[in-house]
């Protein structure tokens, strides 16, 4: 993830990004070295603080943002996830499998009885080459072709 490179591109200490967050520098630093996930909800702050996608910031494009980026959309989340699965005649059950989880899970995310994880998140990216902004409604260019980083 490029949290350490937008940060300090940006000026900007670990103790300015935890204040931001509303976290200890300690918990944001473990998250920048990667040695713990960053809560999506919190990404989603960082990102729309430094006005960048999340693909990029997780490596999946070098497009640092979208000409139509806007603010996470809870609503079109919850279409998308959805309609993603469907458009690639995927069961819960198989997804659930693909990302090492079960359908029950795939089934809270589907419905926001749970907000996804960050991990799962990208697993949908990966496993469907569908943007992360796209997902979280936060723009409308859905999938990364040949934008995507191997």
């Amino acid at each position: 993830m490029r949290l350490k490179e937008i940060r300090i591109a940006n000026n900007y200490l670990q103790k300015d990004i935890a204040n931001i967050l509303n976290i200890k520098r300690n918990t944001y630093s473990m998250w920048e070295l990667e040695h713990d996930k960053i809560p999506l909800k919190k990404l989603i702050i960082f990102a729309e603080h430094f006005n960048v996608s999340l693909d990029y910031i997780f490596e999946l494009t070098d497009i640092i943002n979208y000409d139509d980026e806007q603010s996470f959309n809870h609503e079109l989340y919850l279409k998308r996830i959805k309609e993603i699965r469907k458009e690639n005649n995927t069961t819960q059950a198989k997804l659930g499998l693909i990302l090492n989880t079960n359908n029950s899970v795939i089934s809270r995310y589907e419905s926001g009885e749970t907000f996804i994880l960050t991990e799962f998140i990208l697993g949908y990216s990966k496993t469907f080459n569908v943007s992360i902004d796209y997902l979280l409604g936060k723009t409308n260019h859905k999938y990364l072709k040949t934008l995507i980083k191997n």
